[in-house]
C-alpha cells in the first residue's frame, strides 16, 4: 500500500484498484497452481508411489483428499484476495509495497498467510508500520530456503531485539537477497550478532543499510567479521550510529575487502582518531567507491589531514561529503590538494567547516579542473568578500559550466560588494537550477543593488528554478522590479526571500 490510503472496496470507489488487484491475484493464483507445488512436482520425478495427475482422476479412492484440498485452497485464496483488497497495496507482479500504511497485528496475520499467494514474491516493503515491531515473525515465517525475495525493507518498523535475533535467522534462507534496510530501528543493535551471522550466508547482497540502529564499537567488529563474505556489497550505510565511535580501531580490516563497494556512509558516528587512523589504511584501498560521506564527524578536524590526502587514489569518485568535520586549516589544505586528483567528482560539500572562509583559494585548482561537479555546498563557511570574488573569476573564465545546485547561504560576512561580483558572474551557469544564498536565522538584511544583478542573470539562466534568499528583505524599490519580472517573464522561479519592507 502506497502512502496514501486507498478507500476499501466498500466504499464503492476502488474499481481501478479492485481490478487491479485481481489482477495481480490471477496471476498469483495462476503461479500459485503451478509454482506452488513445485516441490511436489519435483518429488513425483524421485518418488514412484505418488499417483500422477491422471491417476487421481481415474481412481475414486484417491479423489477425496485432493478435492478437500481444492477446496480448502480456493477459501484460502478468496479470504488471502479480500485482505490484500483490504490494504489496497500497490503490487506488481513480484513486488509488495505497504510502507506506512497502519499495519495493525491482525493484518500482519493475515499478510504472512496472503504471502503464501504470491510465491515469486521478489521485493517486500514494510517500513513505517511500527505495530511489525515485535511481530515481524508473524508475516515473515513463510519464508522458505529458496525464496526469491531480493529486497526486504522493514525502516523505522520499531523492531524489537528478538525481531533482529528473528532476522539473523531468516537471512540464510534469503539466498537471493540484494536489499536490506535495516535504518531506524534503535532497539536491533543489541542483537547484531545473530544478524552479522547471518549476513555471512548473505552472499548475494549488495546494499545493507543499518542507519541508526544502536550499533556500538562491538557492533562494528561484528560487522567487520561478516564483510568477508559478502563480495557483491555496492553499499553500506552505518550512519547516525552514535555509539559507533571507537569501534573501527582494532575491526576495520575486512573493509578493505569490500572491493566492489561504491557507496560507504558514515556520517555521523562520532568516529574516533583512532577510527580516523584506521580507516586511513583502508578507505584508499575501496578502488570502486562512487560516494563517501563522512559528514558530522568533528573529531575529523585535528586527525583526518592523512586520510583526507589519501583520497586522491579513488579516481572514480563522484560524491564526498565532508560536512560539518570541523576542518582546521591544515585538514582543509590536505583535501585540497587531493580533490585536484578527483576528475569524476560531481557533488562536494564542504558546508559548516568555518576554515574554509578566506581559504577558498585553496580550491582553485579544484575548481577550474572539476569539469563535472554538479553540486557545490558552501554553507556556513565564513566565507569572506574575497573568496565570492574568486568564485566570480572562476565561473567568469567558463569554469563550473554544468554546475545545478550552488549552496552558498548562511555566509553573512559576505559584504553587498561580494554579492554583486558573484551576481553579475552567476549567469554564465546555464545549468544552475538552485541557488541558495539565505542568512542565518538570527540575520536580516535589506537586500542591495545587487539583487538587479540577480534578476538580470535570472533572465539568461534557463533552468534556474529555485533561488533561496531567506531572511534578505526587499525594499520598496525592489519589490517593484520583482513584481515586474514575475509579470514580464512568466516563468515558474520561486524567490524565497525574507520579505518586503
Amino acid at each position: 500500500m502506497s502512502q496514501t490510503r486507498k478507500k476499501s472496496s466498500s466504499d464503492g470507489e476502488t474499481k481501478p484498484q479492485t481490478s487491479f488487484v485481481n489482477k495481480f491475484l490471477r496471476g498469483s493464483k495462476l503461479r500459485s497452481s503451478k509454482a506452488g507445488s513445485r516441490k511436489e512436482s519435483n518429488d513425483l520425478k524421485t518418488t514412484d508411489s505418488q499417483p500422477s495427475d491422471e491417476t487421481q482422476t481415474t481412481a475414486p479412492v484417491d479423489t477425496a483428499e485432493p478435492l478437500a484440498s481444492e477446496m480448502e485452497v480456493g477459501c484460502r485464496m478468496e479470504k488471502n484476495e479480500q485482505f490484500l483488497q483490504k490494504l489496497g497495496e500497490k503490487a506488481v507482479d513480484k513486488c509488495l509495497d505497504l510502507n506506512n500504511c497502519g499495519l495493525t497485528t491482525a493484518d500482519m496475520r493475515e499478510l504472512g498467510e496472503a504471502l503464501k499467494v504470491i510465491p515469486n514474491l521478489e521485493e517486500l516493503n514494510l517500513s513505517w508500520n511500527s505495530n511489525v515491531g515485535g511481530n515481524l515473525p508473524l508475516i515473515c515465517q513463510k519464508f522458505q530456503a529458496g525464496s526469491n525475495i531480493q529486497r526486504l525493507e522493514l525502516v523505522d518498523c520499531a523492531l524489537t531485539s528478538e525481531d533482529g535475533v528473528f532476522v539473523g535467522q531468516l537471512l540464510p534462507l534469503l539466498q537471493n537477497l540484494e536489499v536490506l534496510d535495516l535504518s531506524i530501528n534503535r532497539n536491533i543493535g543489541g542483537s547484531l550478532n545473530s544478524i552479522a551471522q547471518g549476513l555471512k550466508s548473505a552472499s548475494n547482497l549488495k546494499v545493507l543499510k543499518l542507519q541508526s540502529c544502536g550499533l556500538s564499537q562491538k557492533s562494528v567488529k561484528l560487522l567487520d567479521a561478516a564483510f568477508r563474505f559478502l563480495h557483491n556489497l555496492r553499499k553500506l550505510d552505518l550512519s547516525c550510529n552514535k555509539e559507533l565511535g571507537g569501534g573501527f580501531e582494532d575491526s576495520s580490516a575486512q573493509v578493505a575487502t569490500l572491493e566492489h563497494l561504491q557507496v560507504l556512509d558514515l556520517h555521523q558516528c562520532s568516529l574516533t582518531a583512532g577510527d580516523v587512523v584506521s580507516l586511513t589504511q583502508v578507505i584508499p584501498l575501496l578502488l570502486s567507491l562512487q560516494e563517501l560521506d563522512l559528514s558530522a564527524n568533528k573529531k575529523m578536524g585535528t586527525s583526518s589531514e592523512n586520510l583526507l590526502s589519501r583520497l586522491r587514489f579513488l579516481p572514480a569518485l563522484k560524491s564526498l561529503l565532508i560536512n560539518n568535520c570541523a576542518l582546521e586549516r591544515e585538514t582543509f589544505t590536505a583535501l585540497a590538494e587531493a580533490s585536484i586528483h578527483l576528475p569524476a567528482l560531481e557533488v562536494f560539500s564542504l558546508s559548516w567547516n568555518k576554515c574554509v572562509g578566506g581559504n577558498l583559494k585553496l580550491l582553485l585548482e579544484t575548481l577550474r579542473l572539476s569539469t563535472s561537479l554538479r553540486v557545490l555546498a558552501l554553507s556556513s563557511c565564513s566565507l569572506v568578500t574575497e573568496d565570492m570574488a574568486l568564485l566570480a573569476s572562476v565561473i567568469h573564465t567558463g569554469h563550473l559550466a554544468r554546475l545545478q545546485n550552488l549552496d552558498l547561504s548562511y555566509n553573512d560576512s559576505v559584504c553587498d560588494a561580494g554579492w554583486a561580483i558573484f551576481c553579475q558572474n552567476v549567469w554564465l551557469l546555464k545549468e544552475l537550477t538552485e541557488l541558495d544564498i539565505s542568512l542565518r536565522p538570527s540575520t536580516f538584511r535589506d537586500c542591495g543593488q545587487w539583487f538587479r544583478h540577480l534578476l538580470c542573470a535570472v533572465t539568461r539562466l534557463p533552468e534556474i528554478t529555485e533561488i533561496g534568499m531567506k531572511r534578505w528583505t526587499l525594499p520598496p524599490s525592489l519589490e517593484e522590479e520583482l513584481r515586474c519580472f514575475d509579470q514580464d517573464h512568466g516563468r515558474s522561479i520561486h524567490f524565497d526571500h525574507g520579505g518586503f519592507q
